[in-house]
């Protein structure tokens, strides 16, 4: 059995968010339901803490997020928008370079993740869909980037959305604030499915990343961040030229194919069959 990691001491008082992980499915939960999941500067650092403690975590193959209660998230915590209308501009500034910060990790994370929503996703939390692989919403879930009617922009979760939705969709939906269903968010590929079922719409997709080579999933993340301009040209070429053969010769990479020729199962699917159950690991989870 591989030996459980460490836990850091900035995951062993968390406030606002809880984790757990069994049989290598690691969940992130926000945990504010009295106040719809609202952001604030504590959710925010937590939620970085435990993304770099399963980022590193050896036996966490994919992340879920998740948010107890009835709604996913609310958007910015009213007590937190109070505390940045007085803060100055530096202030505001390293208060929204965490954020960013964020988004990036979640987006840049090395493992497969999962967004399962209900109810409100509104302003930032829209954001962190967008920044998951995939996302999967309830029929009766609702979306909105309602920063301007208080005069603001949705500026720090743009990139993510606008790569999303697209230009075109992220206008209108930035610039009106209306509100938008779960239907229209399945059109706009903000969300990949409609289930009122998360957990079970969710299983068959963590069965098929399960089976999938860890170190093969973590390159097609990385590849496609860097395909994402859309641009092909001979940097594109000799980068993706680059990148199949060196994986075919990576150790993985090499088991792999042996595998499929010698019709065995990898070794990492092996080591799983083997392996006694992975110990469940939570830390405020309810």
């Amino acid at each position: 059995m591989i030996s459980s990691q460490p836990i850091p001491h900035t995951l062993s008082n968390l406030q606002h968010v809880s984790y757990a992980l069994n049989n290598s499915v690691a969940e992130l939960i926000l945990n504010r339901a009295e106040v719809h999941n609202a952001f604030d500067e504590v959710m925010i650092s937590e939620m970085i803490a435990v993304l770099s403690y399963f980022a590193e975590h050896k036996q966490c193959q994919v992340l879920v997020l998740k948010a107890n209660g009835k709604n996913f998230s609310a958007g910015a915590d009213l007590n937190w928008m109070r505390k940045q209308a007085k803060m100055d501009f530096e202030q505001n500034l390293n208060d929204a370079k965490a954020l960013a910060k964020l988004m990036q990790d979640l987006d840049t994370f090395p493992k497969p993740t999962i967004a399962l929503v209900q109810g409100a996703a509104f302003g930032g939390a829209l954001g962190l869909i967008c920044a998951s692989d995939i996302a999967i919403a309830t029929s009766r879930a609702s979306f909105c980037l309602s920063e301007v009617k208080l005069g603001l922009i949705p500026a720090v979760i743009s990139p993510y959305v606008a790569r999303t939705m697209g230009n075109r969709a992220s206008r209108r939906y930035m610039l009106t604030a209306e509100r938008f269903s779960a239907e229209t968010a399945l059109k706009l590929n903000v969300i990949s499915e409609i289930c009122d079922d998360l957990d079970a719409a969710a299983k068959p997709i963590i069965d098929a990343l399960l089976a999938n080579s860890p170190q093969g999933m973590a390159w097609v993340k990385t590849l496609l961040s860097r395909l994402e301009d859309g641009v092909i040209d001979q940097d594109t070429i000799d980068y993706t030229s680059e990148r199949i053969a060196r994986i075919r010769v990576s150790t993985e990479g090499q088991e792999g194919l042996n595998a499929f020729f010698e019709k065995r199962q990898p070794n990492w699917l092996q080591a799983a069959a083997m392996s006694e159950p992975t110990p469940s690991e939570t830390q405020g989870a309810r």
